[in-house]
């Protein structure tokens, strides 16, 4: 039985926003260094502040500097209401465009409560330095890095955690990711001017507040794939490490736009794909590791592809191998990432495949790097045939590493026993996408299996319906993404809702689609809902995962410790 949420359900959180300032008045009473402050805040935001305040006030030295420059005006009178609605922009008929009380003591006791009734009757926003009862909005403590900014509030409730979150959370980003988003916001520019004027733009494409959408991951076919670099751009910044786009330049951005473009191009070595240049039997003087990641936690590794990962010349990886098990890869090794996404996903694999093979003949060790487990619906087979077909056939020429598939271990971890007894005796793994984007048929209905769709969010809006006339609507349903990663989300539904939910709640790839009775066998439906979000997992960090945690143990083994 779940323990008690401790959290007051009945009290509402706040409406987070970015507000656009530029040229705004903000009127700031009060001296004090928090005077100071909001002033600096708001000339950070573009706006113009006003203290109002008597000549006899005592000015913080901060305060008196920016009013010396000229960037603060000083109304050297006591507050009074006229201020609110003269001292404003004329376009806005002289209403002020927020008041910020900071004045301590007896001073906010006597003006706070009038100032904030004021400004609510003239829905003028108003904030009142520790008094959010008359508060219209409050600042959040923030993190800034060029265009990148990040808020944490506790609403009031978090004492001064709010400052220690904020620090923590800015503590873990790497280093110049302001840069890169000024980086990308350019390339995304760049991109509208020169190719996509008249490709619309996809619904939230520009808002910061809206997830990848459950069409994220929508085929893109090849009569508009040309049209589409916007689409390749969002797929790298979704799929690709926090640290890797940090560390993109100027030219990067030149060199991953010219990467689409080559997209139409014959892929790299292209004879390659064609023809070998060795003999059947003879061994090249590389080799080739075909290895699985596992779901997606860095702990989940077998020992043997984490020795492969600090071992190999080159690793070839897929998109949604994720930053925690990229992060493993020692920084001298160079790291290819596949530039996979609906619609090139031929063309990328192509290039892989050509990449590894050049490499291999070149005497390297090349590690392919994949998601789950190379041979569940992750075309091991189809590259293990292909490097054979290329001379790579002799003993020890490729070696094909086992992965923790998602397929299986995704259930465990969103509390869904695959196999129980008196409910499920039997488990299908099916995908949810045939060859060029296809949608497969779905399994018959056998009330004692559970079925598990792999990469199938992306078509569930067809697969759903083709379900529902094989199987009850009221079969439990259970959407998992990004399995054992610290941001795992669960949405636990039946057959009747789930392509509502998913379109509802956006997607977070990757992803899968669990089915059956044993979806509900820990986990009881709520009767009145239609679905059930769960997010977040830290099970494996609370047992010393991450760097801390068997990876450790590999190192300290490897070193004889």
């Amino acid at each position: 039985m779940a323990a008690p949420s401790l959290i007051d359900a009945s009290i509402n959180n706040s409406m987070l926003a970015g507000l656009n300032c530029t040229d705004n008045i903000h009127l700031v009473v009060g001296t004090n260094p928090l005077a100071a402050a909001r002033c600096a805040q708001s000339l950070a935001a573009g706006a113009h502040p006003v203290v109002v305040a008597p000549q006899t006030a005592e000015l913080h030295y901060g305060l008196q500097r920016r009013i010396d420059d000229g960037s603060v005006k000083w109304v050297r009178e006591a507050f009074a209401d006229e201020h609110l609605f003269t001292l404003g922009r004329e376009e806005v008929g002289g209403v002020v465009d927020a008041v910020f009380v900071t004045a301590g003591g007896p001073l906010r006791e006597e003006l706070g409560p009038h100032i904030s009734s004021l400004c609510k009757r003239n829905r003028i926003p108003v904030n009142v330095v520790d008094a959010p009862h008359l508060c219209t909005f409050s600042l959040l403590s923030v993190h800034s890095d060029g265009p990148l900014q990040i808020g944490v509030t506790t609403n009031g409730r978090g004492c001064k955690l709010a400052s220690r979150i904020r620090r923590e959370i800015a503590s873990s980003l790497p280093p110049n990711l302001g840069a890169a988003c000024q980086r990308f916001g350019e390339a995304r520019r760049r991109i509208q001017q020169h190719d996509d004027k008249e490709a619309p733009l996809a619904e939230g494409d520009l808002d910061d507040s809206v997830d990848q959408s459950a069409l994220f991951n929508k085929l893109v076919t090849e009569e508009d794939v040309r049209n589409r670099r916007m689409r390749w751009l969002s797929q790298v910044c979704e799929y690709w490490p926090l640290k890797k786009l940090a560390s993109v330049a100027d030219h990067d951005v030149d060199r991953i736009l010219e990467a689409y473009a080559a997209a139409e191009k014959p892929p790299r070595d292209g004879g390659d794909l064609g023809s070998s240049s060795s003999s059947p039997g003879r061994r090249p003087k590389g080799r080739i590791i075909l290895a699985g990641s596992g779901p997606g936690h860095p702990d989940l590794l077998t020992r043997a592809t984490y020795n492969a990962i600090q071992t190999a010349d080159l690793v070839l990886a897929d998109k949604l191998v994720p930053a925690g098990v990229l992060d493993l890869i020692p920084r001298r090794t160079p790291v290819e990432i596949a530039r996979k996404f609906p619609g090139n996903a031929e063309q990328a694999q192509d290039e892989l495949l050509a990449a590894a093979l050049a490499a291999a003949r070149a005497g390297k060790t090349v590690l392919r790097l994949k998601q789950g487990d190379p041979f569940i619906y992750g075309r091991g087979g189809e590259e293990l045939a292909h490097f054979r077909s290329h001379g790579f056939d002799a003993p020890g020429a490729v070696t094909v590493l086992p992965g923790v598939t998602s397929a299986l271990s995704a259930p465990l971890f969103a509390a869904i026993p695959a196999t129980q007894r008196d409910v499920a005796d039997q488990v299908l793994v099916c995908t949810g996408t045939g060859k060029k984007g296809k949608a497969p048929s779905p399994p018959e209905y056998v009330p004692s299996r559970t079925v598990v769709f792999l990469m199938a969010l992306h078509r569930i809006v067809g697969l759903a319906p083709s379900s529902r006339a094989l199987w009850p609507l009221s079969t439990p349903c259970a959407v998992i993404e990004r399995a054992s990663c610290p941001d795992q989300r669960v949405i636990r539904t039946t057959l009747a809702h789930v392509a509502e939910a998913i379109e509802a709640e956006g997607s977070r790839p990757p992803g899968l689609l669990v089915v059956g009775r044993a979806c509900e066998f820990l986990h009881p439906r709520e009767k009145g809902r239609a679905w059930a979000v769960e997010e977040g997992f830290r099970g494996l960090d609370e047992l010393g995962g991450g760097a801390g945690g068997m990876m450790a143990a590999v190192e300290g083994l490897a070193l004889g410790a």
